[in-house]
């Protein structure tokens, strides 16, 4: 599943040609995808202006001019593409649609964009933007890992007494929103910490290392265009490459890559998805 840099990188490409762009036409092309889509969801679409395209924990956000919000998740393979086709007359040169392509906006960027899904684990959803932050799929989030809110102080006390793994309390989206196994994994190892360890027994000191290091990682992610794993690709088509800089994630059996440690990357399974992390250097 995309995670924070992902999204992130989806959103800047989409921004040239929705962000202040009018929805001329939007198409919905079956009912729903994970979830139903919202009633009338086409019409509601159509003719909007949309006035901020924004991102919150691995969600995209477009505020509309009629006060609500549309809100998309990529979900497992979800992708949002783009073509350059004019849109003033829809039946000139057509473009047929793949089977997968699920929602089109055409917009007077003038593109077209298209959310395509071939295993339809994304959603759609709008809402009134007054009371989006409230949505049921945003509600319980945690700060995101790249604002004010979150910090040392914030994370000391959300580890103080927890009896979980590090591991799980980071991608837990409650404490920080965002951050998925991947990029998890790579801040552990930066940090010497392993996923292992349960979160209220690491000293004060080293849950403070890890916002500096969560915000890191991210940042290089973003800046890489995310990590194309399975499916992912960037709004224009490109595929990310921070996965080349990958230090432990997927390299059971590889070298660590810290300085002066000569362990070997292995993998255990926590809560059901794999954790990779150096048994010598992360402690």
């Amino acid at each position: 599943m995309p995670e924070l840099p992902e999204v992130e990188t989806v959103r800047r490409g989409l921004l040239p040609v929705l962000e202040g762009k009018t929805i001329l036409k939007a198409e919905v092309r079956r009912p729903d995808l994970r979830w139903p889509f919202p009633e009338n969801m086409a019409e509601r679409l159509t003719g909007m202006r949309v006035l901020r395209l924004r991102r919150r924990s691995k969600y995209i956000l477009a505020d509309l001019s009629s006060q609500e919000t549309l809100i998309i998740h990529l979900g497992m393979s979800g992708r949002m593409l783009i073509d350059g086709t004019a849109t003033a007359d829809f039946h000139s040169n057509p473009v047929l649609p793949d089977k997968h392509d699920h929602v089109i906006l055409h917009t007077d960027a003038p593109a077209r964009v298209t959310f395509n899904d071939a295993r339809r684990f994304g959603a759609m959803d709008l809402a009134p933007t007054e009371q989006v932050e409230a949505h049921w799929l945003l509600g319980k989030l945690g700060p995101e890992p790249l604002g004010n809110a979150f910090n040392e102080n914030y994370l000391v006390a959300r580890f103080k007494g927890r009896n979980t793994p590090v591991k799980s309390a980071l991608l837990d989206q409650r404490i920080v929103a965002g951050l998925g196994n991947i990029y998890v994994c790579e801040v552990l190892h930066r940090t010497g910490i392993s996923p292992k360890r349960k979160a209220g027994k690491i000293g004060v000191d080293r849950v403070q290392s890890l916002v500096p290091a969560i915000r890191d990682v991210l940042n290089e992610a973003i800046s890489s265009g995310g990590s194309s794993l399975r499916d992912y690709r960037q709004a224009d088509g490109e595929l990310g490459y921070f996965q080349h800089n990958f230090t432990v994630y997927d390299r059971e059996g590889q070298g660590c890559t810290r300085a002066g440690c000569d362990g070997e990357i292995a993998r255990v399974v926590q809560s059901g998805r794999s954790s990779f992390y150096c048994p010598v250097c992360q402690r």
